[in-house]
């Protein structure tokens, strides 16, 4: 059987101007947008050893901060910490037992890290596949919120933001992978994701770019 995650080794997150081009002109509403904060538990974030880990736990507080300041919904996706294998399924044979296997040396292993812990006001979705959308209320949630736009962070990029930005596309809502608030198992994977996501399925952004977007809304309408 496989073994869980491999070790990743330290890499440069890319900048606004390595991003791949895009096919939709697509910008950040804070009347249209939810953030999502896929998978930053402990179990996830202990292969890193370095960089680009810091950045993409600041950037994606910073995307916190601004968002709950708007008013603009927060999503979490979290795995379960002891899954059943029935629930687990197709996972196992690709990645073993997950948490559930360092849960009893690590008894947190299954908790968001401190620096962006979920607030009571934040919707935590329990996670069992790649998606977030896959045997969740998620869409749902959405579809309550009125947001038809979901701004994706977290890790790993090329697995499970990369699936969720592909579904958000194909239930008719935009999505924006946020390049320096994602972690990946290596440049190489994360420059794939960027790729595929740019040319595919939504919009490739920085957490600059998305912050200036929601502090600056789009207006219409005749003045």
């Amino acid at each position: 059987m496989r073994v869980s995650l491999p070790s990743i080794q330290p890499y440069a997150l890319p900048r606004g101007s390595e991003l791949p081009a895009g096919r939709v002109a697509w910008r950040v509403d804070p009347t249209r947008a939810a953030l999502l904060v896929h998978d930053m538990q402990r179990y996830f974030l202990a292969p890193y050893v370095g960089d680009p880990l810091p950045e993409v736990v600041a950037n994606t507080a910073l995307l916190l901060t601004t968002c709950r300041d708007l008013g603009v919904p927060v999503f979490y996706t979290a795995q379960p910490g002891r899954q059943d294998p029935a629930d687990r399924g197709l996972l196992t044979q690709f990645w073993g037992e997950g948490i559930g296997a360092v849960i009893d040396s690590d008894p947190a292993a299954a908790d968001v890290v401190a620096e962006l812990a979920p607030t009571p006001h934040d919707v935590v979705l329990p996670k069992w596949r790649y998606s977030a959308f896959q045997r969740s209320t998620f869409a749902d949630q959405l579809a309550a919120a009125g947001r038809d736009q979901l701004v994706v962070t977290g890790v790993y990029a090329h697995i499970g933001c990369q699936a969720t930005a592909l579904e958000a596309f194909m239930r008719d809502i935009q999505p924006f992978l946020v390049a320096d608030a994602v972690a990946d198992f290596s440049r190489a994977h994360h420059d794939q994701a960027c790729t595929y996501v740019a040319q595919r399925c939504g919009v490739v952004t920085t957490t600059a770019d998305v912050r200036a977007a929601l502090a600056a809304p789009i207006t219409t309408g005749v003045s």
